[in-house]
């Protein structure tokens, strides 16, 4: 069988910016200890190379979300520092959890009967305070069936960390009065988020996401969180176009004079969505070289003029701050980095 080519997209990912990211956020969390959610492929940068910098960085606890992405966590870490945020909806569920010895998190009454009916042993317990997601409601505690769960960690998840919302306060207060009502063994309510609005909301361990991968969800987090992920797109191909010429689909850009345009391998499938194509540019060689027309799903169309050198096969730098981004294009700082898809060439800088 003939090798593949290599690939026309490249995501370049700073493995000493993901482990410092986890140690800042350690440090923020005080006395507790900092996590690490890998779910979702690592947020879109790829398990592989995630999970080793977090693990050299000192992170010793992991949370996926579906069963289904326990076994590429399980290739770097033990099975027994991994939980399953969705919890155990089947018999099979948790005999697979026992199995492993993953961790799972309940989180109904149905999901506890389900872990006690198949052996039990260790979990954690998801309680909602306001976010009305996974997790068992408030008035639920006092079923009986609580009481024969080994609960390590009790956790909730805020809604609004990211803005200075009264439900924050509200949530924190609900927590604190949840945590007589259950036997457990440490607590846990902030996000990457949570762990900028303060010691209050740290507890016994903390739950980055977002954060450990470059995204920057409260002003406090500023400066101390570095950008991860580097994206590259290679050009496909120069052309010429003359005044009065458009570009793209329904032609919303027509030139006034002649033009130098490059086409790039990129497009909507790569997680460049149509939003980030207005006001947008890729860079060559620090030169900025503006979004032409609209995004199509593999390609976009850019100003080459102001470099007159470029030619098929060189490789653009795709801007990717992700607060800047998510700024100028509404899109969200974790949708930008889940979007990405497996067309790029991912490797570690």
């Amino acid at each position: 069988m003939a090798d593949i080519p290599p690939a026309a997209l490249r995501l370049r990912l700073d493995r000493s910016a993901l482990a410092d990211n986890w140690t800042a956020l350690d440090t923020m969390s005080g006395g507790a200890s900092a996590g690490a959610a890998v779910k979702a492929d690592a947020y879109g940068l790829g398990v592989e190379h995630a999970v080793p910098a977090l693990l050299g960085a000192g992170a010793r606890e992991f949370f996926v979300a579906h069963w289904s992405e326990v076994v590429s966590v399980a290739r770097f870490v033990a099975p027994g520092s991994i939980s399953v945020l969705h919890g155990p909806g089947s018999g099979a569920e948790a005999a697979y959890a026992r199995i492993l010895g993953v961790m799972p998190v309940i989180n109904s009454l149905a999901q506890a009967r389900i872990w006690l009916e198949n052996g039990g042993g260790p979990c954690h317990l998801m309680v909602d305070t306001g976010i009305n997601r996974l997790g068992l409601s408030l008035h639920e505690l006092g079923d009986p069936v609580l009481a024969s769960l080994d609960i390590d960690m009790l956790m909730s998840h805020l809604a609004s960390a990211d803005e200075d919302s009264d439900l924050n306060r509200l949530q924190l207060e609900r927590f604190r009065g949840v945590v007589a009502l259950v036997a457990h063994r440490r607590r846990s309510l902030a996000n990457s988020a949570g762990i900028a609005l303060g010691s209050q909301y740290h507890f016994d361990a903390t739950r980055p996401g977002l954060s450990l991968y470059g995204g920057i969800p409260r002003g406090e987090l500023d400066g101390a969180i570095r950008q991860v992920a580097y994206p590259q797109a290679a050009v496909l191909q120069r052309r010429t176009i003359a005044p009065g010429d458009s570009v793209g689909y329904n032609a919303t850009f027509t030139a006034a004079r002649e033009t130098e345009l490059a086409v790039v391998s990129l497009g909507y499938a790569d997680g460049f969505l149509r939003p980030r194509g207005p006001g947008g540019w890729f860079e060559w060689e620090g030169i900025r070289l503006p979004i032409l027309g609209k995004v199509s799903m593999d390609m976009i169309v850019v100003d080459a003029g102001a470099a007159p050198e470029i030619r098929e096969g060189d490789w653009l730098e795709v801007p990717f701050s992700l607060p800047e981004i998510s700024a100028s294009s509404g899109i969200s700082q974790y949708e930008l980095l889940t979007t990405l898809g497996h067309r790029f060439e991912r490797t570690a800088i």
